[in-house]
């Protein structure tokens, strides 16, 4: 026994130091706290499932890897099956794997019925699985086996995978699931995970252990981000002929909001090379402090991409790495670029989910996909910190949707299989897609582009405002001007509590230069704007609440039916959906007030 405890120590011992807070396990090297805490937390009843849900960027590979180690070492089980969503998943999870000294086989194909000898086990795709469970289950119940299933929420994208996956592994010694976003846009159960009623009823998943990126970002494991947002006027065409136009970020109807977000994501536009030339002068600042920061811009589909990466190769004289599919060849190019010291890397969803390049500091949110899983994942790729004091800032366009994920960023959540009877009044916020969607090309508004076709005309930018834990700073510009420039310029080496700081300071400098400031054609102000629809307002002020209830319940730790039954309580009145004009104002007051104070 001795000598297997001290096969699983080597093995640790190749595990990167990580910080704020170094703790040991056992006799192995020391780990993050959490990680420490998770394990602990495993040997004590050693279950035969076990789902941990760590934000991104916290170490769930290093923590499955320790604890993989330690059951080989112990003789639990003598052979590693690690489930990942995509090829270049599988490759990473190889190569962490060798550095422990765990030899898992990434190119093992369905075809080739067993791994070899001179492996422990493979790394292999859901879709895989899903194609054929029975190589799968033979290997599994060939001897005893370890399952980390990574990313376990995609183990209900498709119904063959579901399936599959249990036929698959069914009888496994063990199953380690993890996750950094354990939650779906859809009611499709996760094989292996539990649930329970929460306390309105709906079944959700229940995690053996969490690490959120609230205390993540207080160990100073992750980075706090900064979400820099862009709005601007938009103008197209449709089929019959007539222009159209919206300012980004307006409250208007959806398909008009999706047809204007993406006329600003058009690279023949101006909204797009002027928040590119934006975010690369911040990229520019972080790497004073930072001098591998890296670059990522998110596209849609692969003709945008090109075209954002000539646009950046005219700003900084330098060609971007471009990642266009999940191939071999994209996983070369993805760790290339992790090794080097360029500036910029465009991709097409590929980069949004598990993919591991530390040094990306700086994003461009450059598509239309806005379910919360899929934003989780994107924001996931710059919140890795390696050391103290970096920070991430993230550039997206200033629309509704978006503008809520950003706010509510630290929200935990868990996946439903349930939707409550009052879905629709405010106090419970769905996920607005299917998970698999988050995956394809985006298809808002698609009924109504195919009888209007998409023209992009015209798109100008001006910055709109920076959101950071659940504030909101900045009273708008043009771009290049002082106002965009005092945040683009903060420092990319900050502690959270410096990051607000800061941010407070610029606010009250921009209001001081505000106030100070005369009209220069000496015109009297403009008038308010016109009274609009009482709808229109109704849905703002909804917005608006759900907003603040969602941040609230971060902070405080309640769930959203019981904050908004608690303003009802103090403000009086029905629920949000038959509520008035000044019953929601009275509600926002009161949650305005509270956060306020809290901070």
């Amino acid at each position: 026994m001795q000598q297997a405890e001290n096969a699983g120590n080597a093995a640790a011992e190749h595990l990167s130091p990580a910080f704020p807070e170094r703790a040991a396990w056992g006799t192995a090297s020391k780990l993050r706290a959490w990680q420490v805490e998770a394990l602990t937390k495993y040997f004590e009843t050693e279950p035969r499932d076990f789902l941990a849900a760590a934000t991104p960027g916290a170490g769930k590979t290093t923590f499955a890897l320790r604890l993989a180690t330690e059951l080989l070492a112990r003789g639990t089980v003598d052979r590693i099956v690690v489930v990942a969503p995509t090829e270049h998943l599988k490759r990473q999870w190889a190569d962490s794997a060798d550095r422990v000294g765990i030899r898992i086989d990434p190119m093992f194909k369905n075809g080739d019925g067993m791994f070899g000898r001179h492996y422990q086990g493979v790394a292999i795709t859901y879709a895989q699985v899903g194609m054929n469970p029975e190589v799968h289950q033979k290997i599994t119940e060939g001897g005893r086996t370890l399952v980390i299933l990574d990313e376990v929420h995609h183990g209900g994208d498709a119904l063959t995978w579901g399936d599959g996956i249990r036929e698959a592994f069914t009888k496994a010694t063990r199953r380690l699931s993890l996750s950094g976003t354990p939650f779906r846009s859809d009611t499709a159960p996760i094989p292996f995970v539990q649930y329970a009623p929460d306390e309105q009823g709906i079944r959700t998943s229940v995690s053996d252990y969490n690490y959120g990126y609230g205390r993540a970002l207080k160990d100073g494991v992750v980075r706090p981000v900064l979400f820099m947002a862009y709005a601007g006027q938009m103008r197209w065409k449709t089929r019959m002929g007539d222009e159209m136009s919206a300012s980004l970020g307006e409250q208007v109807t959806k398909d008009i909001t999706a047809q204007a977000w993406r006329t600003a994501l058009s690279p023949e536009g101006e909204w797009m090379p002027a928040v590119l030339s934006a975010a690369d002068k911040r990229l520019t600042e972080v790497r004073r402090g930072v001098p591998d920061a890296g670059g990522l811009v998110i596209a849609t589909d692969t003709t945008t991409a090109r075209a954002y990466a000539r646009i950046l190769q005219q700003i900084t004289g330098e060609r971007p790495t471009v990642v266009l599919s999940d191939e071999a060849a994209g996983s070369s190019r993805i760790q290339a670029y992790a090794e080097d010291t360029s500036r910029w890397m465009v991709a097409v969803r590929m980069v949004s989910e598990g993919v591991d390049v530390p040094r990306l500091c700086v994003g461009v949110y450059a598509t239309s996909a806005s379910t919360p899983l899929f934003f989780a994942q994107v924001i996931g790729r710059f919140v890795r910190a390696r050391r103290r004091g970096e920070t991430a800032s993230v550039f997206l366009p200033s629309v509704p949707n978006l503008m809520a994920l950003a706010a509510t960023l630290e929200l935990e959540r868990d996946h439903a299989l349930d939707r409550p009877k009052d879905a629709d009044d405010g106090m419970y916020n769905p996920e607005d897609a299917m998970v698999a969607e988050a995956n394809k090309e985006d298809r808002a508004s698609e009924s109504l582009l195919e009888v209007q076709p998409f023209e992009a005309l015209d798109s100008q930018a001006s910055f709109d405002r920076v959101l950071y834990d659940g504030g909101e700073f900045g009273t708008g510009g043009e771009v290049g001007s002082l106002e965009e420039l005092d945040f683009i310029g903060i420092p990319g080496l900050l502690e959270p509590d410096q990051v607000r700081d800061l941010l407070r300071a610029r606010q009250a400098t921009q209001a001081k230069r505000s106030k100070g400031r005369t009209a220069k054609d000496g015109l009297p102000k403009p008038k308010p704007d016109e009274a609009r629809p009482m709808y229109q307002t109704l849905k703002e002020q909804r917005t608006e609440l759900a907003r603040l209830v969602s941040i609230w319940s971060r902070h405080a730790n309640e769930p959203h039916g019981a904050i908004h039954a608690e303003l009802r309580r103090i403000s009086g009145g029905p629920a949000v959906a038959q509520a008035s004009i000044e019953q929601i104002q009275k509600r926002i007051d009161v949650l305005r007030s509270r956060i306020g104070n809290r901070r």
